[in-house]
């Protein structure tokens, strides 16, 4: 009995690095179909945003089956408890993916990022996008190191988002409040992708050592 209770477990984690490379993809289709106004891509997207809200759904649910049926105790509690606040973290970034394809929807046939500051989101794309394949990468190995180094990619990105202000606040902008406003939410859809993948971390650290990081 106890031996097809830990393979339950060992499937909740399995499927949750699955749903986390869903959502990589998700976000990684998002930036595309915002920097190559890619209706259909971006169609695509929000579209996807509801099958992986089911999956997360599913995760969860056997999750709290677990929870209430096993009554479970230290490292098998602490798992159980990391995992429903992970696939909160999953819906969130799964959402803020659908908010990035939306803009990109919204703003067709133009462009919804200006050639100044395409850099700026490139990069704040290539960050998150790392910062989820760590958070991945973290979940399924329990690598506690590679949780520092994504608090790290975490400063990286909170700069990027200071630069995109410095930008747009900037006299010589010249794109209008309308697409301000866009790269301004965007900045924060971004940003808010890595908050929820260094959230990711912090919860292995706390499966593992018992003690939650403080950010």
């Amino acid at each position: 009995m106890r031996h097809q209770y830990y393979e339950q477990l060992d499937r909740i984690i399995d499927d949750l690095v699955r749903v986390t490379d869903r959502v990589r993809r998700s976000v990684g289709e998002a930036t595309s179909a915002l920097l190559d106004t890619d209706v259909p891509t971006a169609e695509r997207v929000i579209s996807a945003g509801g099958d992986i809200e089911t999956a997360v759904d599913e995760i969860e649910e056997r999750a709290l089956v677990l929870l209430a049926t096993q009554q479970p105790v230290a490292t098998d509690l602490r798992q159980l408890v990391a995992t429903l606040r992970m696939v909160a973290d999953l819906q969130r970034m799964s959402a803020l993916a659908v908010h990035v394809a939306k803009i990109a929807r919204r703003r067709a046939p133009e462009a919804a990022v200006p050639s100044p500051v395409r850099p700026l989101i490139g990069d704040m794309a290539r960050v998150g996008d790392a910062m989820i394949a760590s958070a991945s990468r973290i979940v399924a190995g329990r690598d506690l190191d590679a949780a520092a180094e994504l608090e790290l990619e975490d400063d990286r990105m909170d700069r990027l988002r200071r630069d995109l202000f410095r930008v747009l606040l900037d006299s010589d902008w010249e794109h209008g409040v309308d697409t301000a406003i866009d790269l301004a939410l965007l900045g924060r859809y971004y940003e808010r992708i890595g908050d929820h993948a260094v959230s990711m971390g912090r919860r292995v650290v706390f499966l593992v050592t018992g003690e939650m990081p403080v950010g």
